[in-house]
């Protein structure tokens, strides 16, 4: 459920205050070891970068953290910020979904 009062956790804070402080990992260690440039782990932990699909098999490898833990915070914190600024669509009542056809 997200939160309603303020944002969920965006993914770099999690890493960051979660992971790498309390093991006493750098970012710069963390990055040379993915083989990341620099600046791509800072603006993920920044939170002016997302998470993609990769980014969370390569993070959830290096750590032993389940991928999924990471996609899930970016799709909190992405569907979070879009509630905010999204207008309510009234529901379509008589809509019926076809069955796509076989291929």
């Amino acid at each position: 459920m997200l939160p309603k009062n303020r944002p969920p956790t965006h993914p770099g804070e999690m890493l960051l205050k979660e992971f790498l402080e309390p093991s006493g990992i750098l970012q710069s260690q963390l990055a040379r070891h993915l083989g990341w440039p620099y600046s791509k782990l800072n603006e993920i932990i920044n939170g002016k970068r997302s998470i993609s699909a990769d980014d969370a098999l390569a993070i959830g490898e290096a750590l032993g953290v389940d991928p999924v833990f990471w996609l899930n915070l970016q799709r909190d914190w992405n569907l979070w910020h879009s509630f905010q600024k999204h207008h309510h669509i009234a529901r379509l009542h008589s809509f019926s979904s076809p069955v796509p056809a076989s291929v």
